[in-house]
């Protein structure tokens, strides 16, 4: 597997930009998505050499000042700029936030108590290997049913990638694929010896299922976004998702779902046994 996290997010990011979203004209001949490199160098101020350097893994130490013209060239939100700082700094090596740190497993006494207060909605506490700590009786009610917490501890990653019964439950299997790839990525990966042997394990188990979405898809995780699930009673479910990260110490992030429509709001509460409203659908335009 490559180790060139600053290249691949370079090109991902060129790739996704368009001609006319930097005032470049699209031609009717390109051969790629987004812009050329030579584009790129050119809105950057740097050589389409350099570029070139970059994204082959050749040069991982831009300076500053070529950092921040590369991020104003691709138009890079503040999180993909903080995620393209990271990277260069990971190019160093030698160094981990986490060090040799286990994943946490204890759950602090007021995040319970925060996971108790999000009743009725489904909400879970996940760790940076995406071990299932805690959740709310509303999130059991909702992937209990579809075999995501049969294992001891519960594992998000590993249930979506090599579980058959996740395809059944996330009719858009594919992109809730790439989103647990990207989660796993987002932080140090292989850096990190826990990630690093959860993701040898999965190269086994789940083949280029896995190997394939570490080549290409950069660690930018969606924090929000709309879920769909199938439920075996409730039928398909549309769910708003929200990312909420706790303190560094922790290395948990809570994830919180809500109905993103009344349909799913109506069904969410049939499966509580509640009256129909108590937990109001959102907008999620």
């Amino acid at each position: 597997m490559s180790d060139n996290e600053l290249g691949l997010f370079l090109r991902t990011r060129r790739e996704a930009v368009s001609p006319a979203d930097v005032g470049l004209p699209a031609g009717s001949r390109r051969r790629t998505p987004g812009l050329r490199r030579s584009e790129l160098a050119t809105l950057a101020g740097v050589s389409v050499e350099y570029v070139t350097r970059l994204e082959q893994g050749r040069d991982r130490r831009p300076s500053p000042s070529v950092l921040s013209a590369l991020a104003d060239a691709l138009r890079l939100p503040p999180g993909e700029r903080i995620h393209l700082h990271r990277l260069t700094k990971a190019a160093d090596g030698g160094f981990s936030c986490m060090g040799a740190a286990p994943p946490l497993r204890d759950v602090r006494p007021t995040v319970r108590a925060l996971l108790d207060r999000l009743e009725p909605a489904p909400a879970v506490l996940v760790n940076r290997v995406g071990e299932l700590l805690a959740w709310t009786r509303a999130y059991e009610r909702l992937t209990g049913p579809c075999g995501l917490l049969d294992d001891t501890p519960p594992n998000l990653a590993r249930f979506v990638l090599t579980d058959d019964r996740a395809r059944a439950a996330y009719p858009d299997w594919e992109r809730v694929a790439d989103e647990q790839v990207a989660f796993l990525k987002h932080g140090p990966f292989r850096a990190d010896p826990h990630i690093a042997a959860l993701a040898d394990e999965l190269t086994v188990t789940a083949g280029t299922v896995f190997t394939d979405r570490v080549e290409r898809l950069p660690g930018l995780p969606r924090p929000s976004g709309v879920l769909r699930m199938t439920h075996p009673q409730a039928g398909e479910l549309r769910l708003a998702y929200e990312t909420l990260d706790l303190p560094a110490d922790d290395d948990q992030r809570l994830l919180v779902h809500l109905p993103a429509d009344a349909a799913t709001s109506a069904a969410l509460d049939a499966l509580a046994g509640r009256r129909p409203g108590a937990l109001r659908a959102v907008s999620t335009a």
